[in-house]
């Protein structure tokens, strides 16, 4: 937008065109974008609003009913918003450039520089696979990546800006080396060639799948100065039944091997596990059993969702349905137990010397940073320590 002549705004500021980039995995998306439109109208009932991201892909014709809206734009046309704009006068009928998301395979990278410490960078984008929970597939398209080329060209970007931390994301990490429907690379070679740039200090790896965690990469990561001893890895369910439920492709005890030999190789490793509460047919055992496997691993927090439903997925299919309130109460049981892994492992910390790099907002007087191994550290507000690995003892 801005090649194309454009002034960035902040959004609470008055402009001429609003952008709202909406999500499907989160609650209430419906409800948040008429709030959103709502209030871009009273700033400036003039300005043309644009609606694109995933919310947009599954239900265009839904977005287009709001009163407000001009522009709905799905997967493959929200990096056309300029091109979409100069075609479209104020006035018209909601125009949808919705296209098909089988045809979608293209793949367009990007990285965010809110904070020049800590940058994430999306070198993979869609997904295979078809958990029964998820829409995803539906709203992101195949699964596709950037070249490692290209990439490097990214990364190299980020050093001479002063990055020193990437954070590699992706909507299926593992599965990175899919260009134009065909596997060309895997996402250790890309590791391997991220780790010779100069200038940026570290690397981690956002979300990988357990089953496209090698024992490759993770016995190289435990031996590479860059690439931060921190995996974060979806569990979702502790039950193998449940688990084939939710058509994941692994079983409890491959989870339980990764944790093993992360551990083996990495004792100080963090590492993180998403969970999903509440899916139909998970019976007081079966959470159970959810809840003593994580209690057993040797993991550092947990991010808990609580299942709802998707329109179009294989979920809604299961019967046995988990009231409500029992899913918020499964919630609440399984993140006090993330509590507890997170005092356990910092506690377990306590004395070791870490690295800390020192991000660069002045909070009241203080600053954060994160070790390598992602305990976060506040200390009063130093300038000359911002975007420094600063020595530190736990």
């Amino acid at each position: 937008m801005e090649k194309e002549g454009f002034v960035k705004k902040e959004f609470d500021e008055v402009a001429d065109i609003y952008v709202i980039n909406t999500c499907s995995v989160t609650e209430n998306a419906d409800k948040e974008c008429r709030q959103l439109v709502r209030k871009i109208q009273r700033k400036n009932e003039k300005a043309v609003v644009v609606i694109t991201g995933c919310y947009a892909q599954l239900k265009p014709d839904e977005i287009a009913d709001i009163p407000g809206v001009d522009l709905v734009l799905g997967a493959g046309e929200k990096f056309n918003l300029p091109k979409h704009l100069k075609d479209f006068t104020k006035g018209d009928d909601t125009k949808i450039c919705s296209c098909d998301i089988e045809e979608v395979n293209s793949f367009t990278s990007s990285f965010s520089l809110t904070d020049r410490t800590r940058t994430f960078l999306k070198v993979q984008d869609g997904c295979d696979y078809n958990c029964s929970f998820c829409t995803i597939p539906l709203a992101r398209g195949k699964s596709r990546s950037n070249t490692i080329e290209n990439t490097i060209k990214d990364a190299k970007n980020l050093a001479i800006q002063g990055v020193k931390e990437i954070v590699l994301t992706g909507v299926n990490l593992g599965d990175f080396g899919i260009i134009n429907g065909e596997r060309v690379t895997d996402f250790y070679s890309l590791c391997k060639e991220l780790d010779k740039i100069e200038g940026i200090h570290r690397y981690r790896i956002s979300s990988i799948e357990p089953n496209l965690l090698t024992n490759e990469l993770i016995e190289w990561v435990s031996k590479s100065k860059k690439f931060m001893p921190h995996f974060h890895i979806p569990l979702q369910s502790g039950s193998n039944t449940i688990l084939g439920k939710m058509r994941r492709r692994y079983k409890r005890e491959l989870y339980e091997e990764k944790v093993s030999i992360i551990k083996s190789l990495m004792p100080d490793c963090a590492i993180g596990v998403d969970v999903i509460v509440g899916f139909p047919s998970e019976s007081d055992a079966a959470f159970q059993e959810t809840f003593d496997f994580l209690h057993s691993l040797d993991v550092s927090y947990l991010h808990v969702f609580t299942y709802s439903e998707r329109p179009n997925t294989k979920a809604l299919e299961i019967q046995e349905i988990v009231p409500v309130h029992i899913r918020n109460q499964r919630n609440k049981i399984l993140r006090n137990l993330s509590f507890q892994k997170l005092q356990y492992f910092t506690a377990s910390q306590e004395g070791k010397k870490r690295n800390v790099l020192f991000e660069q907002e002045n909070k009241n007087g203080m600053m954060e940073g994160y070790t390598d191994n992602y305990i976060r550290i506040t200390t009063p507000f130093r300038s000359e320590w911002v975007n420094q690995e600063i020595e530190w003892q736990l």
